[in-house]
């Protein structure tokens, strides 16, 4: 084994794509294994490499990590994307929940019911425009800053770009209202590390389409 980060998951984004996200960010690269098969997922479990008998799967510095907040913990500090004390910690961490939250509802909305897609649709739109932009938008505008934390690139900017581009390809006009956050991504998209993840053939997976919800359902059906 070379001495890569190993990630196993399916060949989608999920709950694996803001770990792909971090390490692209800090210019780390690393190995996937893709899960295709339930048998595949219950052999991982038979052999003990999941903790919780959870997927993301990450295997990094002899250790088999689950968990996908402990892994972003562990890369983030590993590569100093975490803050240089415990006030701006708080803080990486506080804007890293309020955007899990609205990543949430992107991760789940391929699996809505034929019915619920129009509803969970005006959802997101809505608490991105009305609750989680309008932090961000304060905050840079605030400061006076190029990044969210510290004047120094965290593992916050990396998850609020990973969002900003997730909303953006369901409502392209998203960041009509918010200057800050405009000047936020063109000079995030033009970092080399992720202006190279932002590349055609980097590990960064294109949106869920049918194939992957129903290799989703395949490989975790109970």
């Amino acid at each position: 084994m070379s001495g890569k980060p190993r990630l196993t998951y399916l060949n989608g984004r999920g709950r694996m794509e803001p770990i792909r996200w971090l390490l692209a960010a800090a210019g780390v690269e690393f190995e996937e294994v893709y899960l295709e098969t339930k048998e595949q997922y219950d052999k991982l479990i038979k052999d003990g490499f999941l903790l919780f008998q959870q997927v993301p799967l990450v295997e990094i510095d002899g250790m088999k990590m689950v968990q996908t907040r402990a892994i972003l913990s562990y890369i983030a500090g590993k590569y100093n994307l975490y803050g240089k004390d415990l006030k701006e910690r708080a803080l990486i961490d506080m804007y890293v929940e309020g955007i899990a939250d609205l990543m949430q509802m992107i991760l789940m909305f391929p699996f809505s019911p034929p019915d619920a897609k129009e509803k969970n649709l005006d959802s997101i739109k809505d608490r991105a425009i009305n609750r989680y932009f309008p932090v961000f938008e304060k905050v840079l505008k605030k400061h006076g800053q190029d990044f969210l934390v510290g004047n120094k690139f965290s593992w916050a900017d990396v998850q609020l770009m990973e969002a900003i581009l997730a909303v953006e390809e369901k409502f392209p006009a998203v960041l009509s209202g918010f200057p800050q956050l405009q000047v936020f991504k063109t000079k995030m998209s033009n970092m080399p590390t992720i202006k190279k993840f932002l590349q055609p053939g980097s590990p960064r997976k294109p949106p869920p389409d049918a194939h992957y919800v129903e290799t989703v359902l395949k490989v975790f059906k109970k």
